[in-house]
């Protein structure tokens, strides 16, 4: 991601553009986060945060947070990444935490966390 950001200063439009048709024109980054067009439009955006699901409510994990390498390899652990199924277990009241069905094992994530992260 680091290089990446650093890359996108210095390289040509037409380097650019050959690494977008060699990707296959992606719309998203790995994490879920859009990627502009050639004309720096976004693609609409349907996602709702993971914390908004309800008990028993099963979605697709499309966006994780990308700025902590500790909380991707933990998020990674857990299976809570872009593609993955989840489904909403419980939502503890007061604040407190969910519990997600991610692979067939259960997790106790924080609401701030479950918030984070996008789900269609």
């Amino acid at each position: 991601h680091a290089e990446a950001d650093r890359l996108e200063h210095v390289i040509s439009e037409e380097l650019e553009a050959r690494i977008d048709e060699q990707l296959g024109y992606p719309t998203h980054d790995p994490h879920g986060d859009p990627i502009p067009d050639a004309g720096l439009n976004l693609a609409r955006s349907d996602l709702r945060p993971l914390d908004a699901l309800a008990p028993g409510e099963e979605a697709v994990v499309r966006r994780v947070p990308d700025g902590d390498s500790d909380l991707l390899r933990y998020l990674a652990n857990l299976m809570l990444v872009p593609g993955g199924k989840v489904t909403m277990r419980r939502s503890e009241p007061f604040g407190g935490p969910l519990t997600v069905l991610v692979g067939g094992s259960e997790h106790a994530i924080s609401r701030e966390l479950a918030g984070q992260i996008g789900v269609a």
